[in-house]
């Protein structure tokens, strides 16, 4: 038996081996999805029983570190139930085989070619940061920042009276779950009791904004700090840049036009805007007020913050920072006139456009794809329906209340669209489509932009 096993494990490699890293990343997320599914169908992880359509939801919405929910995770699962979904999360935000290959490093200190080329592929690095440091930095940095995140969630919810172990535990998942921008909560609420605690507004947003700046930002800054030689790549400049802009931009939008939001007190009013724009963006989908009372305008606002996302490589989906900008680029040389494409004064190489403007008409067409099957199979309003779309892509969480009324065509159709949200459009597109791609043929291209 055991060296059956055995050869079967070396098939399996080799076969592994012979595909793309593209289609790595498709059987690999695969995988975590199938055996979380398979782990929250045990009676044993549930406090009550539920449809097995609702656990595929709930494994893919973890694994994709989403966080649409059509069921109760606290009166659904134990804690056992609970814990399995936390660690899909985790393998979910920090990315196929980042564990396994740092626990690698950490013993052997070699990468294999194998190892190299699909991380390479899911985490597009600008040319000034090698995938070693890079891997370092994503392990590390996550856990200490989802270690601070667990401490200070404890100090915010031990106010609230119940038992110690209910609070640690509940402060670890929370962390683990706003770090990796999943938007899991025990809370059947969610949030929105929290709308006036500064406190938690503030641990979540960091967290959030932590992990969705993305590992590029993190490293980057980590060699910048190590060493003076070292200078931030273009790739982080137009990250932060990005990122402040449109939250500056997506908050004030909120505080003047959005009716639920003007009616609050005026020392929740800024606070509300900031957090709403911040978990669109960071698509951590954990919210303090009621999305389901968005007046149309700023539904469209959200969604326009949900389709973007925020940093390459990080926790965070939509289309990117760096994607918006690539195509923005585009725009404005072509008004212009200009030979070259540049922004803020660089020239950005065309294999570079290629990709983004590529990511930018994939993504836009499955969100139209997926907004027209679930419209057609489904009496609800147009706007919510896109609003869900929006957020199952951009795996961020948010919702105006239909998931769970959504038929099971519909639920089925977001499962994908959450799934191709986690794994990338261009990535999903490769493993699809594309053959078995050499290193030199792969999208992967070096410079000084990831997009």
């Amino acid at each position: 038996m055991p060296n059956k096993f055995q050869q079967l494990s070396k098939k399996y490699t080799l076969l592994k081996r012979g595909w793309s890293p593209q289609q790595n990343l498709f059987y690999g997320f695969s995988t975590y999805i199938i055996l979380g599914f398979l782990l929250l169908c045990l009676p044993i992880v549930q406090k009550q029983s539920a449809p097995v359509l609702d656990h595929l939801f709930i494994s893919t919405s973890a694994v994709s570190t989403t966080g649409l929910v059509t069921i109760s995770i606290f009166d659904t699962y134990n804690f056992f139930g609970q814990f399995i979904i936390m660690i899909l999360i985790q393998l979910g935000g920090i990315g196929y085989l980042s564990f396994t290959t740092f626990m690698l490093l950490s013993t052997t200190r070699r990468m294999t070619i194998w190892h190299k080329k699909i991380l390479s592929t899911e985490f597009t690095l600008p040319k000034t940061i090698k995938i070693n440091d890079f891997l370092k930095s994503v392990i590390l940095f996550t856990f200490i920042m989802e270690l601070i995140g667990a401490i200070l969630f404890f100090i915010a919810f031990k106010s609230e009276g119940t038992p110690f172990w209910e609070t640690l535990w509940s402060s670890i998942f929370h962390s683990v779950s706003t770090f990796c921008t999943a938007g899991f909560s025990l809370f059947n609420s969610g949030f929105t009791e929290y709308v006036d605690n500064h406190f938690v507004n503030f641990i979540i947003s960091m967290l959030a904004i932590s992990g969705s700046l993305g590992f590029i930002v993190i490293t980057d800054f980590g060699m910048f700090i190590r060493k003076k030689s070292h200078k931030l790549s273009f790739t982080t400049k137009i990250i932060l840049y990005g990122f402040l802009l449109l939250l500056t931009f997506g908050t004030v939008f909120f505080y003047f036009l959005e009716p639920s939001i003007a009616n609050l007190p005026n020392e929740s009013r800024f606070l509300a805007s900031f957090f709403q724009t911040m978990t669109a963006m960071t698509t951590v989908g954990f919210n303090t007020v009621d999305f389901g009372m968005f007046s149309q305008a700023m539904m469209l606002i959200c969604i326009f913050l949900m389709y973007i996302g925020a940093s390459p490589s990080g926790t965070a989906g939509g289309i990117k920072i760096t994607t918006l900008t690539a195509v923005f680029a585009i725009l404005k040389s072509q008004l212009k006139g200009s030979k070259h494409i540049t922004f803020l004064g660089r020239i950005i190489p065309y294999e570079r456009l290629y990709i983004a403007t590529s990511a930018f008409i994939f993504y836009t067409i499955i969100i139209l794809l997926g907004t027209f099957l679930i419209t057609l199979t489904n009496d609800l309003k147009f706007e919510e329906i896109l609003f869900e779309v929006a957020s199952a892509l951009g795996t961020v969480g948010i919702s105006t209340g239909i998931t769970s009324d959504i038929n099971t065509f519909g639920k089925i159709v977001v499962i994908v669209l959450m799934f191709i949200g986690r794994l990338g459009v261009l990535t999903f597109g490769l493993a699809i489509w594309a053959r078995s791609k050499s290193e030199k043929d792969s999208p992967t291209l070096k410079g000084d932009i990831a997009v």
